[in-house]
């Protein structure tokens, strides 16, 4: 695995929010960094897989959902 090194510029308060994190979490700042930007990707690649899903399903069943009607 390669790892890059980058600078992280944080407020006040964004820093104290992070040092909170991780005592309470009993982890490393960077780790916790790691640990939201997977999550984030994580989402992010979810609601696209959500979305190609809805974009194959819905066309099937129009129809059915026009009858139903709005919720």
């Amino acid at each position: 695995m390669t790892f890059m090194a980058m600078t992280l510029r944080l407020t006040e308060e964004e820093n104290a929010r992070l040092d909170e994190l991780a005592v309470a979490e009993g982890r490393s700042k960077q780790e916790i960094l790691r640990l939201a930007l997977a999550d984030r990707w994580a989402r992010l690649h979810k609601e696209e897989q959500l979305g190609e899903v809805l974009g194959r399903v819905l066309p099937r069943y129009r129809a059915l959902l026009d009858r139903l009607g709005p919720v």
